[in-house]
């Protein structure tokens, strides 16, 4: 890469031997990728190690060595949702047993997040950019993102620039406040090589499509055509939600960094099929094809014919809408079969500044409270790794929770029945 002499300088040890080995660690990332140069960042960089787990004894002792040399962030940060939540999830005496060899020094390293610019105590979420969190970039900012669900919605919803960085690099990037210039931060990297076309009769569930897209693209770009005549042309809340939710699937079933839909996403309005590249490929997703990739998922409980005892909603976190709107469809189905309660632990997952928020509205949290289900802003998918969880039957509407965990995969209309009735 072409260097500055501010940056050569940090190179060579001038800054000291802390930032050069930061410097180092950039500069060889972006000389694997073919960069052309560092870039500078402009917005703050949620960092996605929210944990401190015994098997990351390296990558702790390198945020200590960093911190303690009096290193911080360019900009106050987040970090991904933490693995635990006492206060609102239910653990057997064996889970609290795990997690306290799981993360023993969860306490210290809360208190280095902080030294190094952690925005505050609030700031664990894995959808940094809601409106109650702030991290919100603008278009076009540079960013150096790890998160993959965060990733693609700041690249393909927001049409800011970041790539998938791994866990660890997305840190020393926001030390040194800088990034290497490759791949999804560049006008060619951003183009698409695939042109998606929704011919469904009805508007699919989010996490289908994006799982669909996701496994057929894995990291390519794609650019989606027909979904903004059931979305409309507007990025309003319901627009961005489907989009988040979508988005976070094709990442995870997939690697899927940024998606194009026309008509309605930043760079598909400005551009439109200037976006293509010339070789690009076509995949037409149909309602047989919807049909067919639910089919495909596998289902790994323990016991296959167990009835569900568990369900999460909100991974990625849900926003402020989601919320209300899934507290609205669960007392529904439960006056449609007359019961007051739900019939299985059900919790919805957000942001803490999201549920401070919903917790304004008195009447309407004391009554999710009243019929059984709890906000929580803990990371199911980590909730559901912890090797004491398999005792569970898990259900989701989540594709990602679904792909990184033992959870089953359920559309919304039947996460709701399931939830209520207590059986599939």
């Amino acid at each position: 890469m072409k260097l500055t002499s501010e940056e050569r300088s940090i190179l060579e040890g001038r800054e000291g031997k802390t930032l050069k080995k930061v410097m180092k660690s950039l500069v060889m990332f972006g000389d694997a990728f073919d960069a052309e140069r560092l870039a500078s960042l402009d917005g703050p960089v949620p960092m996605v190690f929210s944990t401190a787990n015994i098997l990351m004894a390296p990558y702790l002792d390198m945020v200590n060595e960093i911190v303690n040399q009096g290193l911080i962030m360019k900009k106050k940060f987040t970090v991904d949702p933490r693995p635990f939540d006492f206060e609102n999830i239910e653990y057997t005496e064996d889970q609290k047993a795990v997690l306290n060899n799981m993360f023993p020094k969860e306490k210290e390293y809360k208190e280095q997040l902080l030294k190094a610019g952690l925005k505050d105590e609030n700031a664990y979420t894995c959808t940094c950019y809601m409106k109650e969190v702030g991290n919100t970039p603008k278009k076009g900012d540079i960013l150096a993102w790890a998160e993959s669900s965060a990733v693609v919605f700041a690249n393909s919803v927001l049409g800011a620039r970041t790539n998938r960085n791994a866990g660890g690099m997305e840190f020393l990037s926001g030390i040194l406040g800088k990034t290497p210039l490759f791949g999804l931060l560049t006008d060619e990297g951003r183009k698409a090589r695939w042109r998606i076309e929704l011919k469904t009769s009805r508007l699919p569930e989010a996490t289908v499509l994006g799982s669909a897209i996701g496994m057929k693209v894995n990291e390519d770009v794609p650019y989606i055509v027909g979904l903004d005549k059931f979305i409309g042309k507007e990025l309003n809340s319901n627009a961005r939600d489907y989009c988040k939710d979508m988005g976070a699937a094709a990442a995870s079933n997939g690697a899927v960094g940024l998606y194009h839909v026309e008509n309605l996403t930043p760079e598909a309005v400005e551009k439109g099929e200037e976006l293509f590249l010339e070789d690009h490929r076509n995949y037409i997703v149909d309602d047989k094809e919807i049909e067919r990739i639910i089919d495909s998922y596998p289902l790994i409980w323990e016991n296959p014919k167990a009835d569900p005892d568990i369900c999460f909603i909100g991974c990625p976190h849900l926003s402020l809408d989601q919320l209300y709107g899934w507290s609205k469809k669960i007392n529904s189905a439960l006056k449609t079969e007359k019961q007051k309660r739900v019939r299985i632990q059900t919790y919805l997952a957000a942001a803490p500044d999201v549920i401070e928020k919903f917790k304004q509205d008195k009447k309407t949290y004391q009554n999710l409270l009243d019929i059984g289900v709890k906000p929580t802003s803990l990371c199911p998918l980590i909730f559901l790794q912890i090797p004491a969880s398999n005792i569970h039957a898990a259900i989701t509407n989540s594709n990602k929770l679904r792909t990184y965990s033992t959870a089953r995969y359920l559309t919304d209309e039947k996460t709701v029945q399931v939830i209520v009735k207590g059986i599939i």
